[in-house]
């Protein structure tokens, strides 16, 4: 890599966004960023971009738009707000590389647009590909545009199947934390607190994410990312609960040997992956030491107590819009949830409720994953 790579990120004040500027600022001799968005942490926003210095920031909501526009008018800054202006800025053809850090259905439509550009792709939105999964992979494909995953166990595949052809794939393992409430069956999660499901042993990561995690629906969702990156069916995905977060993921090949990608839990060594590949770059990151780790061990999942797990295979099985319908319904049970408007076993709850009743399509359009995203959404906030 000779000259710098501009990063437009999408999503720059979530939990993602905040570690890859890291990245960027310790590797600022191969990285410069070139777009900022947020959805509505503008005090955030305006810190990072006096800092990096983009060409430009977007602010999804319009009402923080003149407080963003007076505070980065001295620093030369462009500012736009709302959803269509992070759809177009990803378009600029200074964006050399686009970061989906945006959580939920948000991010599909700006990974059209950068796809449309040709843009490659380092994506950690997994809905994305949960929601228009066939959608997605079919316009990178036209537009040769690489989707490098971010997500610490997609990464692990990916890397573990550099100089693979993935007809070589027998069977692929996701591994899981088990999240804060492994080894707990229904029964216990009956009253469990959105501070309790809050407390994730391994990950530091955003609210949504860190409750997907505790239901498994994150993994979930990752069951179905895994099957449109890397063209896989089904019977081809296996979860494994690994508690230790140190084996990311593994890759079992035709042949019956095993790869597997192992580190510290550290989000920043898998978003400096997909910024550098297909280089690797020196890093100051904290190394792994067996010595400190001399036990690693792994239970099956139990989808009979984390539901949405189960959930997720059986959209994968529907195909069509039933992942699209999960997702969306996910979004509004997880948010109940941590408005202490529901309780921790009925995201679940929701979630099937709605797969059952929104209109199925086997053959869906975009405009079809944008309506069923709607009505699903409506449907979830009358059960709640």
């Amino acid at each position: 890599m000779t000259e710098k790579k501009n990063i437009a990120i999408l999503g720059s004040t979530g939990s993602i966004g905040t570690q890859a500027l890291e990245v960027i600022a310790e590797q600022n001799e191969h990285f410069a960023v070139e777009v900022l968005t947020a959805n509505s942490n503008a005090g955030l926003l305006i810190q990072q971009a006096v800092k990096f210095k983009p060409n430009c920031v977007v602010i999804a909501d319009e009402s923080k738009y003149q407080t963003v526009k007076e505070a980065l008018l001295p620093h030369d800054i462009k500012v736009y707000a709302g959803n269509d202006a992070i759809a177009q800025v990803v378009e600029f053809d200074s964006v050399h590389m686009v970061l989906t850090a945006m959580v939920g259905y948000a991010g599909l439509k700006p990974t059209i647009s950068a796809l449309n550009a040709g843009k490659p792709i380092a994506l950690a939105n997994k809905e994305t590909l949960v929601v228009a999964g066939e959608l997605i992979t079919g316009l990178a494909m036209e537009k040769r545009a690489a989707i490098i995953p971010v997500d610490s166990e997609h990464s692990a595949i990916f890397q573990c199947l550099v100089g693979e052809p993935l007809h070589r794939i027998e069977k692929i393992y996701l591994t899981a934390s088990g999240g804060p409430f492994r080894g707990k069956k229904r029964i216990d999660l009956e009253q469990v607190t959105k501070a309790q499901a809050l407390k994730h042993p391994n990950w530091t990561m955003g609210a949504k994410i860190t409750i997907d995690s505790a239901s498994l629906m994150n993994k979930g969702l990752e069951v179905i990312e895994a099957k449109w990156l890397f063209g896989l069916k089904t019977e081809q995905i296996d979860v494994i609960v690994h508690p230790q977060s140190i084996i990311h993921s593994i890759v079992q090949m035709t042949d019956g040997s095993m790869k597997a990608q192992m580190g510290l839990p550290d989000m920043k060594l898998p978003i400096q992956y997909a910024f550098t590949y297909p280089d690797r770059f020196p890093s100051q990151f904290l190394r792994f030491n067996f010595l400190n780790y001399p036990s690693l061990t792994f239970e099956p999942a139990d989808k009979e107590t984390f539901r949405n797990l189960e959930l997720a295979y059986a959209a994968l099985h529907s195909g069509g819009n039933i992942a699209c319908i999960l997702n969306a319904a996910n979004e509004v049970a997880v948010d109940a949830f941590l408005k202490d408007k529901i309780k921790f076993l009925q995201i679940a709850e929701v979630n099937e409720a709605c797969m059952e009743k929104v209109q199925f399509i086997k053959k869906p359009t975009y405009e079809d994953y944008v309506l069923t995203d709607k009505e699903t959404r409506l449907l979830a906030a009358s059960l709640i």
